[in-house]
């Protein structure tokens, strides 16, 4: 079946987010006199929203007394420096308008904060004119309920719809929402972990996507 919805994860498949991420922890755990986390440490902590994020950067986790405070101070300074040092991956802008320029439906679906996920798209993806964030009332990924909502807007079929991700929570994502996964390479995963995590179609460049869909390979 032609595919006519595209869904797309947002930090480590349309946004390398990761410096951004990585500062707005340190700059938290370093006004609690935590010790800093580094860059590798955040792509492994990342992916399920940043409740999670948190709770694997702070010793202890929750358990820690000082962690509520130094969750709140992560939010308030990534709310003003999320964008510092973020930028679309190369092939991602091109990925996008070609995507367009063929009539096919475009959302972003992400466990990112709701805030940060409507800052972030309306910077850089100002024309996909449907993005979800982590929000009141939806389950956040790898429960389906935000790919529904996204599909819901563009009235999509399961079987038309391709969800694009990064991670293993993404490929869970795809499988509990029924639709068809691409998992890219550039990301915060390497090919091992994403194939150990059951991924079946991987792309090495963002316009690969667009040649899958042209050719009807999926």
């Amino acid at each position: 079946m032609k595919i006519t919805t595209v869904i797309f994860d947002l930090d480590g498949t349309l946004l390398d987010t990761l410096e951004d991420l990585t500062d707005a922890v340190n700059y938290a755990l370093t006004a609690y006199g935590m010790p800093q986390r580094s860059i590798d440490e955040i792509r492994q902590f990342v992916g399920n929203g940043i409740r999670r994020l948190m709770q694997r950067a702070v010793p202890n986790g929750e358990k820690n007394p000082d962690f509520e405070a130094v969750f709140s101070t992560f939010r308030s300074y990534y709310d003003v420096h999320c964008n510092d040092k973020t930028k679309p991956y190369e092939g991602i802008m091109e990925l996008i308008d070609a995507l367009l320029e063929r009539g096919i439906n475009l959302a972003i679906v992400s466990n990112k904060v709701e805030s940060a996920v409507q800052t972030l798209n309306k910077l850089y993806f100002p024309q996909v004119k449907v993005a979800v964030g982590d929000r009141e009332g939806l389950q956040r990924k790898p429960a389906p309920d935000s790919v529904f909502q996204a599909m819901s807007v563009f009235d999509a079929k399961s079987a038309e719809t391709l969800y694009v991700g990064d991670s293993g929570v993404d490929v869970e994502t795809a499988k509990n929402a029924g639709v068809t996964c691409i998992s890219v390479l550039w990301g915060f995963r390497d090919k091992g972990q994403l194939l150990e995590s059951g991924a079946k179609i991987l792309i090495e460049k963002p316009l690969e996507l667009l040649e899958l869909i042209e050719h009807e390979t999926i």
